[in-house]
């Protein structure tokens, strides 16, 4: 065993040592110089580390931490930082825009509108009511699950199979979230309608890799129906509008709007305000990614919203204002709010503009 006596003696001797060889030095001439000079020397040491962990919190601040606990495991650890005054706080629109990188302006449009892209085309007559960059050819984001729900309608696949969410149609893309985990089992039904409803990624990747042939054979098809349409100036290479690859412009989404429109599935599922569903022991709960649907002062025939960094807020519908049938493609909105501000500043300027008199007659009296 141990003498605590004899550790505690020699403890005590090696501090009163240290504490006489630190007297020595500064009792010695020239003695407080060095022990100057020594704290300079500590303090240039120190200052590069206070600087990376300055740096450190400011990248801290904007991101999780990761910790280890004792086990050395990683877990996450939420880190608030508020006195770093130049940390920043990210927007929906840090990244530019394709069309703000191919400096997108005004147009000619007789609204006002923000959307940098923007074609209302009457679907009966196919007069051109609005036109802003509308040949532009730019990301459509979510967009894209339109000619996804088109191609599955059309093979007149089974709607009630079970399809199985897999590890393949996690995204890689954008990493992005879903609620449908690895494992989850539903009808082909369920997917369209998740995917056209509420745009969700792993039900419209998954209506792809089952399709007949696999996901590159429907990358393919959905390549070849767009000519078929005349969609000169598109392009997909994947299901769900996650990459910023899959792209267009207003005229040929306006030919898309068209055609999936002849669709009774895809007008009924796109327009469908919400969805439940059962999952295990859960009820998962799905809304319409579009607010105008809950809106009485509209009546829409077929929508669909968009979203990606690189494509801004997206949003086409088919609609019937004023009695006519239009067909209304945004594109390139700076936010949720501004694509639909531009939707109701366009059915307001066709009711005043284009609406009989009779109509006018009824509205202001």
């Amino acid at each position: 065993m141990l003498n605590w006596k004899r550790c505690t003696q020699a403890l005590a001797v090696v501090v009163l040592g240290a504490s006489l060889s630190v007297t020595s030095v500064q009792a010695a001439p020239g003695g407080a110089k060095q022990v100057a000079a020594q704290k300079k020397k500590v303090q240039a040491v120190k200052r590069p580390v206070v600087r990376k962990k300055l740096v450190a919190a400011k990248v801290v601040a904007q991101v999780p931490a990761l910790a280890k606990s004792k086990r050395g495991l990683a877990r996450p650890q939420s880190v608030v930082v508020t006195k770093v005054p130049s940390v920043i706080r990210l927007s929906e629109h840090v990244r530019p825009t394709f069309g703000e990188k191919m400096g997108l302006g005004e147009g000619s449009s007789p609204v006002n509108l923000s959307s940098r892209v923007a074609f209302v085309v009457d679907q009966n007559t196919q007069e051109v009511l609005i036109s802003k960059n509308d040949t532009a050819v730019l990301p459509i984001a979510s967009i894209t699950k339109l000619m996804t729900g088109l191609l599955v309608a059309d093979a007149k696949l089974s709607m009630d199979e079970e399809i199985t969410i897999t590890m393949d149609d996690v995204d890689t893309i954008k990493g992005s979230g879903s609620r449908l985990a690895v494992g989850t089992r539903l009808s082909r039904g369920e997917a369209m309608h998740l995917a056209l409803m509420s745009s969700e990624n792993r039900a419209a990747h998954a209506l792809g890799r089952t399709y007949p042939g696999g996901l590159a054979h429907f990358v393919g098809l959905m390549n070849q129906k767009a000519k078929e349409l005349g969609m000169n100036d598109s392009r997909f290479i994947e299901p769900t509008g996650l990459s910023s690859s899959n792209q267009s412009s207003a005229r040929d989404l306006a030919a898309l709007v068209n055609a999936a429109y002849q669709r009774p599935l895809i007008r009924n599922l796109s327009t469908s305000p919400s969805y439940s569903m059962d999952v295990g022991r859960r009820t998962l709960q799905y809304r319409n990614s579009n607010r105008l649907i809950d809106n009485p002062d509209w009546d829409i025939g077929l929508q669909k919203t968009g979203y990606i960094a690189e494509a801004g807020r997206c949003l086409v519908m088919q609609v019937s204002v004023a009695g006519r049938q239009l067909i209304m493609v945004f594109l390139d909105a700076a936010g949720k709010a501004a694509r639909l501000g531009d939707a109701e500043r366009v059915r307001r300027w066709v009711e005043t503009t284009f609406a009989s008199p009779a109509q006018n007659h009824f509205r202001n009296g």
